[in-house]
This record gives structure tokens, sequence and C-alpha cells, in this order.
């Protein structure tokens, strides 16, 4: 989370926009950048969003930074100046030290590497750089003075005049406990035409900092059932739960588990002004803290649904997301619709609602219950026929 105040220069034209510099090892681990703008102060201060979008000017920074654009939508006169925000994710960012341990009772540490100094294209007048930690067990920090310590929080600074571009390279060594991070996640989303919506979630976890060498024993873990469910009786009356997963040093949940639930189709399915219907859901994970390499999300239509349209409010274009449409077959109809909706490097931002309009056939909401009484008929007219064969039988014998 980055807070700077930005003044154009007074010889300078209107201003529409600020760059953003980051590292290319940066880019490669970001998951999304927000930039905010603020204006007023206490209790009048108004937070106005910002459009990120990467820059055409990346060719011209030294070192190889990459830039990008925060778009103003009231452009910055010379001499005025502004307030921005800027929240940015890295994902997989710290390096195990060491990378693997013998013991699970072993401490756990971790490398982070930064800049004491903010990377930027322009000069800065004054600056300061804090770096909060999940814990107070700092085994080492690099020291650019001036640098203090107060409990888990690092100061690095105050810094003045500091060229653009200019990087300071800082290392901290601190200890972590053990975190999953999940290699792979398919949700699949069974829209039917009246019922429940069906969610499922499968899941590929590992843990992401220090590998354990010795062999992972199941007999170390605590008890596991055979079909390692959660009863929904247990948790129906609920407004809400939580279900714990502890990852252990060395721990890889190869076979996937897979999580289940369903939702109140009325709560989610709504029409458009024009006669469309929409599903709202909600893009992500629930664990807020977790990382997903690979998410996949399945939109499974009602049967006869066609021109399929996924709409997904990402708040930067540097998520690049795909829609191919396909078509789902089960064993009692003739093949749905369905939409695919793929992310990589998923974080807790990522959490926002999207929406799947899809042009209804009302036809087709007869069709299983159609189906189920047809198969009824046929199944007594057959048991009718036969009792019948069976009784003309039978008495043609009694008459001999």
């Amino acid at each position: 989370m980055s807070a700077c105040q930005v003044e154009n220069a007074a010889a300078a034209t209107d201003a529409s926009r600020v760059l953003l510099a980051f590292w290319p090892w940066e880019v490669e681990h970001l998951a999304i950048v927000r930039a905010t703008r603020v204006e007023g102060k206490h209790r009048k201060k108004a937070h106005e969003p910002l459009r990120v979008e990467p820059s055409d000017l990346t060719a011209a920074t030294p070192n190889g930074a990459c830039l990008f654009s925060a778009l103003l939508s009231t452009h910055l006169k010379p001499g005025e100046a502004t307030t921005l925000e800027v929240l940015y994710v890295l994902t997989h960012a710290v390096d195990p030290y060491p990378a693997a341990i013998v013991g699970r009772s072993e401490s756990q540490l971790v490398y982070y590497h930064d800049s004491a100094v903010l990377l930027t294209p322009y000069h800065v007048l004054e600056q300061a750089t804090y770096i909060k930690l999940p814990s107070n067990r700092i085994e080492s920090i690099t020291m650019v003075d001036p640098t203090s310590r107060a409990g888990a929080e690092i100061k690095y600074g105050t810094y003045y005049n500091q060229m653009p571009i200019t990087y300071l390279r800082i290392s901290v060594c601190y200890e972590v406990g053990p975190f999953a991070v999940v290699e792979k996640l398919e949700r699949k989303v069974d829209i039917p035409c009246q019922g429940h919506i069906k969610v499922t979630d499968q899941y590929k976890m590992r843990h992401d900092v220090a590998w354990y060498k010795r062999i992972f024993s199941r007999p170390e873990c605590p008890r596991i059932w055979p079909l390692a469910n959660t009863l929904s009786s247990s948790i129906k009356d609920r407004l809400y739960f939580t279900l714990l997963q502890g990852p252990r040093y060395g721990w890889h949940c190869t076979p996937s588990f897979t999580a289940g639930y369903g939702l109140p189709l009325e709560d989610f399915l709504f029409e458009s002004v024009d006669g469309r219907r929409y599903i709202n859901l909600t893009f992500g994970i629930p664990q807020l803290d977790t990382v997903v390499d690979d998410f996949a999300t399945t939109v499974i239509l009602p049967e006869g649904s066609k021109n399929p349209q996924a709409i997904v409010h990402f708040p930067n274009p540097q998520a690049i997301v795909h829609f191919p449409t396909k078509t789902s077959y089960s064993y009692h109809d003739a093949g749905r619709a369905k939409v695919v909706i793929k992310k990589k490097n998923v974080v807790g931002e990522h959490n926002v609602p999207f929406q799947v309009y899809y042009e209804s056939n009302p036809t087709f909401m007869l069709a299983d219950p159609s189906t189920l009484w047809a198969v009824i008929i046929v199944v007594v007219c057959v048991a009718y026929s036969l009792f019948q064969a069976f009784s003309t039988q039978a008495g043609n014998q009694d008459t001999i």
C-alpha cells in the first residue's frame, strides 16, 4: 500500500495520468493493482477509484522498469497537487530459508526482498517506507540509514530528494508459519430451470514454504474419515460456518478434495430490462488470504439457453479472462450451454460479482417434468401389457 502526494510542475501542462513503476519481477508476480484519488480531509474525505492500465512508455524507462498509468478523471493543472493511494498485491514474493527442513518443529524462515525507496519515474522530495511483518520473530534486516524498528514494524527513512527510478535493495528475514496455496481450483455452478443452484469446488492444494525432507507419514495426521465429508445436517440451520484447513510442512494435497453446497435460485437469478435472464455470482474463493494459481469457474446454464454472455468486473485490465462457450451433457438432457471463466494468480481482492446473461426458452422448463411423466407412463404401460399377457396366458391354461 502506497500513499503519495503528487504535484504537477508549475511549468508543465495539464496532467491526465500518473505513472506507476514496477520492476519486471514484480510484474510477473503482480496479482492486482488499484489506485484511488483522495480529496478532502477528515470526514469530508472522498475516495475516487481510478482506472489503471499498462503504459506505452515502458520501453523508454531505464533498468527495464515497467510502467502503469493511473488515469485521472479530472486533469491535474500546473501547480496543483493531489493524493493517490495505490494498492498492489504480489504473490509468491518470499523465498524460504532454508528451502527444505528435516523436522516440522524447526523454525520456518523466509526472505522478503524490496527497495527502501519507492520505485517511481518522478523526482521524490520526501518519503518513508514502512514494512509490517506478521510476527516479531525477525532474524535479520538490511540497514539503510536511517532505519528503525518497533516490534513487527520496520521503518526506512525519511529520505529526501531521491532521483527517478532509484533502487536501494533491502532484505528482511523473518519467521512464518505454514500456509496453503491452491494450485488449481475448478468450480462448477449448475443452474437449473427451477430448484437450487449446485456449486461444487474441487481443490488441489500444497504447502508453499519450506519443503519437508522426510516422507510424509499418514499415521502422524489427525484422524481422517474415509469419505472426508462434512455433514450438511450440522450446518444447514446456520447463517455461516467455517471450514478449517490446517496445512503442515511438506503437505501436498495431490488427490484434490471437493466441497459442495447449494444456493436458492431466486436469490441469484434475475431478469434484465431487455428480457434476458442473468445469474449474479461472486468470482473468487472464501479463503481471503489464500492464493490460487489457476482458477476456472464453469457456469452450466439451464437447458435450452442460448447466446450466453459473461461480464466480470475486474478492477484493471491486467486480469485476463477467457469466455469459451461450450456444451455440457448429462444423463437426462440433450446438452446445455456453459461458460468457462479462467483466471490465473487469483487473490482475495478478486472477490467481485460477475454476471452471466443468457436467453432462455420457457418451454424447456417443462422438459424435466415431461420426461419424468413420460417415463412413468411408459413403465405403467409396459407393466400393464405384461400383466394382461400373463393373465391371458393363465386363462388359456385353465381352459385347457
